[in-house]
C-alpha cells in the first residue's frame, strides 16, 4: 500500500476535539497497477480502529469524492498542518478539489447525512452519545451551505463552541434541529456557485497518471 495523501480529520480538524478525543486519520493509497489485472480485485479500503485510520484506494476515493461524500471530501480541504503524508500526486489531488464538486451532489450528500443524524436522534439510537450525531448534524448543514455559496469546504468550524452548545440542545430535544435543516434547504434552493456536474476529465487524467506511476513500480 503506497499512501499518496493522508491527514488528521474528524473532531481535531473541526476544532471540536477535547482531552481524550479520538484522533481520526484518513488517506488515499495506490495499489501496484499490475494487481488490477488479476482474477480478484485488490482491497479498496483499509480500516483500523486502534488507532482510528481509514485509507481508500485512489479510484474508490475519487468515486466517493465525485458524489461529495462529506467524510472523504474533507481530506483535500484540511489545514496544511493536519497533513501527515503529502506526495506529489497527493498535492495534485488537493489541487483538483474544486473539480469534484457539484450542486446536486453537495445537496444530496450533506443533507442526506444530516438527515441520518436527525433520524438517529429521533429514534434515540445514539443513546448516551447523542451529542455527537447532533454536532455532526450542525456541522454538515454549515458545510453544505458554505460549499453552495462559496465553493469552499470549511473543515475547521468558525465557532466550535457554538456548535458544541447547539449540539447539546439538539441531543436533549431533536426538534431544535428541524428549523436548522429547513433553513439550510432554503439556502441550497437558491442559486449558488457550484456547477451542476463535477469536472471528471482532470480526475480521470490524475488517476491514469497514478496507474502509470505505479505500473513502473510493479514492473
Amino acid at each position: 500500500m503506497r499512501v499518496l495523501l493522508s491527514g488528521v480529520v474528524g473532531s481535531t480538524a473541526y476544532g471540536l476535539a477535547r482531552d481524550g478525543s479520538d484522533v481520526d486519520r484518513l488517506g488515499v493509497f495506490a495499489v501496484d497497477t499490475a494487481e488490477l489485472h488479476g482474477l480478484r480485485r485488490p482491497v479498496e479500503s483499509v480500516v483500523d480502529t486502534a488507532p482510528d485510520r481509514t485509507w481508500h484506494e485512489a479510484a474508490k476515493w475519487c468515486r466517493l469524492a465525485l458524489v461529495c461524500n462529506p467524510t472523504v471530501s474533507e481530506l483535500v480541504w484540511l489545514s496544511p498542518e493536519l497533513y501527515e503524508e503529502r506526495t506529489a500526486l497527493g498535492e495534485e489531488l488537493i489541487g483538483l478539489r474544486e473539480r469534484f464538486l457539484s450542486a446536486r451532489a453537495v445537496r444530496s450528500a450533506y443533507l442526506g447525512y444530516a438527515g441520518q443524524q436527525l433520524r438517529k436522534l429521533r429514534t434515540r439510537e445514539a443513546g448516551s452519545r447523542a451529542a455527537k450525531p447532533a454536532r455532526h448534524l450542525v456541522r454538515l448543514l454549515e458545510q453544505a451551505v458554505g460549499l453552495h455559496e462559496t465553493g469552499e469546504l470549511r473543515v475547521r468550524l468558525a465557532d466550535p463552541e457554538r456548535v458544541r452548545e447547539l449540539g447539546e440542545r439538539i441531543a436533549r430535544c431533536p426538534e431544535v434541529a428541524e428549523p436548522l435543516l429547513a433553513r439550510a434547504e432554503q439556502r441550497l434552493d437558491r442559486p449558488g456557485v457550484l456547477p451542476e456536474a463535477p469536472d471528471e476529465a482532470p480526475v480521470e487524467d490524475w488517476l491514469r497518471r497514478v496507474r502509470l506511476a505505479h505500473l513502473a513500480v510493479a514492473g
